[in-house]
């Protein structure tokens, strides 16, 4: 385990986000497109895992735990602008979920 200090750990943009949209991607079976709302009206696509366990409809309206600074990347012909955090038990990732009445864009420190 490497350690980091303090303010590099300052520098992640972590946040309470809402999936608007959910869709799983032609001819891929392991991920899914996700649009989530981060905050103040913004949105952002992001790509997510656990296909073959999650449908869309799981992801969908409820709250997560994102970083949303992660450098953009494209991932099945898609760029992705972010990464929902989850815990990962063998190959399922069980998703970082927020209780509802925390609200959307909320810094997660």
């Amino acid at each position: 385990m490497e350690i980091v200090s303090y303010d590099d750990f300052k520098r992640l943009d972590m946040r309470v986000v809402k999936v608007i949209k959910a869709d799983r991607i032609l001819q891929k079976t392991k991920i899914l497109k996700l649009t989530i709302n981060i905050g103040s009206g913004e949105t952002r696509t992001v790509i997510a895992g656990g296909a073959e366990f999650y449908s869309p409809e799981d992801f969908l309206g409820k709250k997560f735990v994102a970083l949303v600074n992660l450098a953009p990347k494209k991932i099945a012909g898609i760029e992705s602008h972010g990464m929902l955090l989850a815990a990962v038990s063998g190959e399922k990732p069980f998703w970082l979920t927020v209780d509802d009445e925390a609200p959307v864009g909320a810094n997660v420190i």
